[in-house]
């Protein structure tokens, strides 16, 4: 069974290492496919002297995606793999080496599910570990998954996540939020829908927390009005098994950021939210009490 991870490029900090921990895997029927996002960094001189290898491939887009449309270059990765299963890393992150082998371990244990999920550890720009993923039960059902998502806000990320390329494929790639904000879980959830999914019980992956991430360094209202999306999505993809947390997780997630933005833009934002309440899925006290607390602590500033 073939895998393929891909790593959608654009930052050269750490790409070798990532490439590094993907040539020593010790299960060895994968394939890396590497998408340089059209980057002003040199990342061909990174990748070249891994490419004697005949199971890693580089490429380069013509025209960058952007930290906006970051989604767009992981389905272009996807489009490049010839495995039965995909894995899609940042270019900052690691895998550890027996990632690929527990995987195999987990879907030996738990076949034709469209999604497997690894544990994994928080590092820093010295690699340094910072944070430890919660720990999660070896099968849930989508209904349960989406329940302790919401319940008790555990963190995600892309590279926790193994799919099945048919799946994907078959259903368009990964949903498109942007920035990528929820993506990640929003793919896993829907691939999850119908069969669940299978957790390893080890840490198995590495996630890079950088001031670099798109996600520390996002457009507010941007990833506002993303949240705004997701919300919808998902009550049109997944009616009737959403918890009631679902719910309060959004509106405390997107009034924070409100409460974010006003305090760093003050009365041009506030105006701005207010503006366009009708689109937002907030009540407009929800919105006013967000903008106020934003605009009391610009001025005790």
């Amino acid at each position: 069974m073939k895998i393929s991870v891909t790593i959608p490029a654009y930052k050269a900090a750490f790409l070798k290492e990532a490439i590094e921990s993907v040539a020593v895997q010790t299960y060895p029927d994968w394939e890396l496919i590497i998408v340089d996002d059209c980057s002003p960094e040199d990342l061909k001189s990174i990748a070249e002297p891994f490419l004697n290898d005949a199971r890693i491939r580089y490429f380069r887009n013509e025209k960058n995606c952007g930290a906006l449309n970051v989604v767009d270059n992981w389905n272009i990765c996807l489009k490049h793999c010839s495995g039965d299963y995909v894995l899609c890393m940042g270019d900052d992150d690691r895998l550890l080496p027996y990632c690929l082998e527990e995987y195999l371990r987990i879907m030996e244990k738990y076949p034709h599910l469209n999604v497997y999920h690894a544990q994994t550890q928080i590092i820093d720009e010295r690699g340094k570990i910072i944070g430890l993923q919660e720990g999660r039960p070896e099968y849930e059902t989508c209904k349960d998954m989406l329940l302790r998502q919401w319940k008790h806000a555990g963190k995600q990320f892309l590279g926790d996540f193994l799919f099945s390329r048919r799946w994907l494929e078959d259903h368009g790639g990964y949903v498109k939020f942007p920035l990528g904000l929820t993506s990640d879980r929003a793919t896993a959830n829907l691939a999850a829908k119908d069969n669940g999914i299978a957790n390893a019980q080890s840490v198995l992956f590495e996630y890079r927390d950088t001031p670099l991430t798109i996600s520390r360094s996002q457009n507010l209202r941007i990833a506002i009005h993303a949240c705004n999306d997701a919300y919808k999505w998902y009550s049109l993809h997944f009616s009737g098994m959403l918890p009631q947390e679902y719910h309060g997780y959004y509106v405390s997630r997107m009034t924070d950021m409100i409460y974010l933005d006003v305090q760093s833009q003050r009365l041009s934002e506030a105006f701005y939210w207010l503006k366009v309440k009708n689109t937002l899925i907030l009540t407009y006290p929800q919105i006013m009490n967000a903008c106020l607390r934003g605009l009391l602590s610009s001025l005790r500033r």
